[in-house]
């Protein structure tokens, strides 16, 4: 009801796609866009490229969220000005990317992201150039071939995101009925779904997180293709997979983009065997109660670390394969760290891990069975130990999901907050088999060095 209101409202002209699209103009009276709340960089940016003479327009997300009433956490620019061009206009900017080539604009501690508008890969741009390439899947390689802002508008993903806001007049250009969309909380995809998906698998998963962070439904069109085209992400560089993962569950809404990938078959592969751990009370309880965690803190502006985030989503990996070990007859230590290593190796080909998080996420795991250890002088050099604040949450998310017994950690919260005597009064016998010193022979029983 409400989107044909809009469309009798707005009078959009849909376009099929490869037909030219019709632009329309809404003023800020329709959009509602408060230009004072567009970060003084992104202005200075538009207005330098403006002033010598090229198009410039704030685009993409944060005019989509200015619209929905969100603050952005950045500012993308769109120009008809070249990469070089830009970086000639910009004493502090750099030109980066070979897939993808775009101009970092630097104001202090901010940077906008500026991209010339994006012509067709097929046939070239407006000089006949062609910098592209394609595999035969249809993922594109390489895309460095310059248009106009109407073939740019075709290129981009989701029609709400195909939006060109010029702070100058406030005026928001749409070619594929963004406007009525956001008003009507719908998600879809400019174009052919499948051939979209195919260019670039990686608008799936993007389509399962900004349904869960917005809010909004998939349009039917946009979201049948997914479970059939889902094993196109096998091609994806790790890499870009990995910052996808980190852009999907640290957005505030980790848990329904959980569910949003089963539901879509969209983990398989990037998260192995998350699917089976929901399945499980216990597995269930600890994702959750992870990732709610994450969500709250990211809700409220708190630091979110990457690494403890994955490392409490695969560490039903690492506890299935620790059990696994210690039952073939390895000792505890020596499983799990066989344990941690083969889930780390597994993922390194699927979601390229950053060492930095792959070795915080091993010193998390191996504190675990340290917090068992309750007797002597190791509580206190745990309470040292720099990983110890993430080791204890970690820990706590064991309890409260029922692994391990509630008491455990409360008795760390009670000993890292205790005095010292009354932490030597918490101390446990220490049940551990006294190590055998080995005995040093006598000097006399050396042997004597041999006369010659």
């Amino acid at each position: 009801m409400i989107r044909k209101l809009l469309q009798r409202v707005f009078k959009p002209k849909h376009k099929k796609s490869g037909t030219p699209a019709t632009v329309q103009k809404f003023h800020r009276r329709t959009h509602g866009i408060d230009k004072h709340k567009l970060s003084t960089a992104a202005l200075k940016t538009v207005e330098g490229l403006q002033k010598a003479g090229y198009s410039a327009f704030v685009v993409g997300g944060a005019v989509r969220d200015l619209m929905l009433g969100k603050t952005p956490k950045d500012f993308d620019v769109a120009t008809d000005a070249t990469p070089e061009q830009v970086r000639q206009l910009f004493r502090r900017s750099r030109i980066i990317g070979r897939r993808f080539r775009i101009v970092h604009v630097m104001f202090g501690n901010e940077t906008i992201e500026v991209t010339t508008f994006r012509g067709s890969h097929l046939g070239g741009g407006e000089d006949g150039e062609v910098d592209a390439q394609v595999a035969e899947s249809g993922r594109i390689l390489r895309d460095n071939v310059f248009g106009t802002q109407q073939e740019d508008a075709e290129r981009r993903d989701f029609t709400i995101n195909a939006l060109y806001y010029d702070p100058t007049t406030e005026e928001v250009f749409d070619y594929h009925d963004g406007v009525p969309d956001i008003q009507a909380r719908v998600l879809r995809i400019i174009g052919d779904p499948e051939t979209r998906y195919r260019e670039d698998p990686v608008r799936m998963l993007r389509a399962v997180r900004l349904s869960a962070k917005l809010g909004m439904k998939l349009d039917p069109a946009t979201e049948h293709p997914i479970p059939r085209l889902a094993e196109l992400l096998h091609d994806v560089p790790p890499s870009r997979l990995f910052e996808e993962m980190l852009k999907l569950f640290l957005s505030g809404h980790a848990m329904e983009s959980a569910n949003a990938l089963r539901k879509h078959g969209l983990h398989h592969g990037l998260l192995p065997l998350l699917d089976v751990v929901l399945e499980q009370p216990m597995g269930e309880r600890f994702i959750t109660g992870a990732l709610q965690n994450t969500d709250e803190r990211v809700q409220q502006d708190k630091p979110v670390s990457p690494a403890f985030l994955f490392a409490t989503l695969l560490w039903h990996e690492v506890l299935t394969l620790w059990q696994k070990y210690q039952a073939a007859g390895d000792k505890p230590i020596p499983a799990l760290h066989a344990a941690m290593h083969e889930v780390s190796d597994i993922q390194a080909g699927k979601l390229s891990i950053p060492k930095r998080y792959s070795v915080t996420m091993k010193e998390i795991w191996g504190l675990q069975p340290r917090f068992e250890q309750r007797s002597g002088q190791r509580p206190f050099r745990m309470l040292e130990n720099e990983r110890y604040r993430a080791g204890y949450d970690f820990l706590l998310l064991r309890c409260e999901s029922g692994e391990m017994p509630m008491e455990l950690a409360e008795w760390w919260d009670t000993f890292a907050h205790a005095d010292t005597e009354t932490r030597n009064r918490m101390l446990q016998p220490d049940t551990a088999p006294k190590k055998r010193r080995r005995r040093r022979k006598p000097a006399s029983a050396k042997a004597a060095p041999s006369a010659e």
